[in-house]
C-alpha cells in the first residue's frame, strides 16, 4: 500500500526504542548518548544525556522513566524531577550489551540483550553464517522494586517487546530466529507457555509495535521496510522506507501514526559522524494498543 512518508527528523546518529508519551515521540540516539523527543511537527529536543549508549525506554505508573544503559548492562531510573539513578545491574545476567525493553503496568521491565558481539561476528563471518549459528541470550525481568532475574533463556537475540492489552501475554522479537515469540505472564512477572506467535523469515524483527487489533508492526533491519504481521505470520501490510528500518512505534494525536527509525548500515565507530539516521511517519488505519 503506497503512502506518503513524512520526514520528522534527520541527521540522527542511530535512533532506537521509540515510545509515544505525553504528546511526543521519545527515542534513544545510541551514538549521541542521548534520549531525545520530537513532536509530529518535527520539534526535536534532547531530553537528557548519558555516559553510555541508551536503548530501551518505558514509563512506570508514577511517571518515572526506565532507561537501558547498553554497555553497562544496567537499567537506570529517571524521576519526574529529572534525577537519574542506577536502578538494576544486569551484568551477571546479560551476556552482552542490553538493548530493547518493555515496561509493564506494575513498573516491572523485560530487558533483552544481544547475547554476543553481533557486529564483530557479522563482520567476520557474514550475516547468513551468524543467523545460522550464534550464541543464545537470556531475557531478564526487573521487578518493580529493581530486582533483576532471568525469566527466559536460550533466546535468539531477544529484541523489541510488547505486552498485550489484557497484560497477560508478552511478545518478543527474536531477531536471529526470524520470529515473534509469545509467553504467558504471571502476577510476579514470571513467564510460561513459550510458543511461536509468528514466523517472520526471511524478514527479521528488530523493534516492534503492537496495534489495537492485536497485529504487530516489525522493523526489518535487513530491508527497507516496516511490516505488519498477524498472529501466525500472515503479512497484512508493508511500508517501504528509505533505508533499513531498525525500530517502530505507533503514536500521534490519534494513535494512528507509524513512526519508523532508519539508518544506513555502518561501522559502530562511524555512525555518529555519518549521521544517516532518519525518523519517518506514515498514517495507518489501526491505532497503537497502548498509546499514552
Amino acid at each position: 500500500m503506497a503512502r506518503e512518508r513524512k520526514l520528522i527528523a534527520d541527521r540522527l546518529a542511530f535512533g532506537e526504542a521509540p515510545r509515544w508519551h505525553a504528546g511526543r515521540l521519545w527515542f534513544s540516539d545510541f551514538f549521541d548518548h542521548a534520549v531525545k523527543s520530537v513532536t509530529e511537527a518535527g520539534d526535536l529536543r534532547i531530553e537528557f544525556e548519558l555516559d553510555d549508549r541508551p536503548s530501551g525506554l518505558g514509563w512506570c505508573f508514577d511517571g518515572s522513566l526506565l532507561v537501558v544503559s547498553m554497555t553497562n548492562r544496567a537499567v537506570l531510573r529517571r524521576t519526574t524531577d529529572g534525577r537519574l539513578s542506577h536502578w538494576a545491574d544486569l551484568s551477571d545476567l546479560a551476556t552482552f550489551h542490553c538493548n530493547d525493553m518493555v515496561v509493564d503496568a506494575k513498573g516491572g521491565a523485560y530487558v533483552g540483550n544481544f547475547g554476543f558481539d553481533l557486529n564483530r561476528d557479522m563482520d567476520e563471518k557474514g550475516v547468513e553464517a551468524v543467523l545460522a549459528d550464534h550464541p543464545t541470550a537470556n531475557l531478564v525481568y526487573v521487578s518493580p522494586s529493581g530486582v533483576p532475574r532471568i525469566v527466559a533463556d536460550e533466546m535468539h537475540f531477544p529484541n523489541g517487546s510488547a505486552i498485550s492489552t489484557d497484560h497477560n501475554t508478552l511478545l518478543v522479537a527474536e531477531t536471529l530466529a526470524g520470529a515473534i515469540t509469545a509467553f504467558d505472564i504471571s502476577d510476579d512477572g514470571s513467564l510460561s507457555n513459550r510458543r511461536l506467535w509468528a514466523p517472520t523469515w526471511p524478514r527479521v524483527p528488530d523493534g516492534i509495535a503492537l496495534d489495537a487489533s492485536g497485529a504487530i508492526w516489525i522493523a526489518n533491519p535487513l530491508a527497507n521496510e516496516c511490516v505488519r504481521i498477524a498472529e501466525g505470520g500472515a503479512v497484512l501490510d508493508v511500508v517501504e522506507t528509505d533505508r533499513p528500518c531498525y525500530a517502530c512505534a505507533l503514536g500521534g494525536a490519534d494513535g494512528k501514526s507509524l513512526f519508523m527509525l532508519t539508518a544506513e548500515p555502518s561501522d559502530e565507530r562511524t555512525y555518529a559522524s555519518a549521521r544517516s539516521g532518519h525518523l519517518w511517519a506514515v498514517a495507518v488505519e489501526v491505532p497503537g494498543a497502548d498509546v499514552r
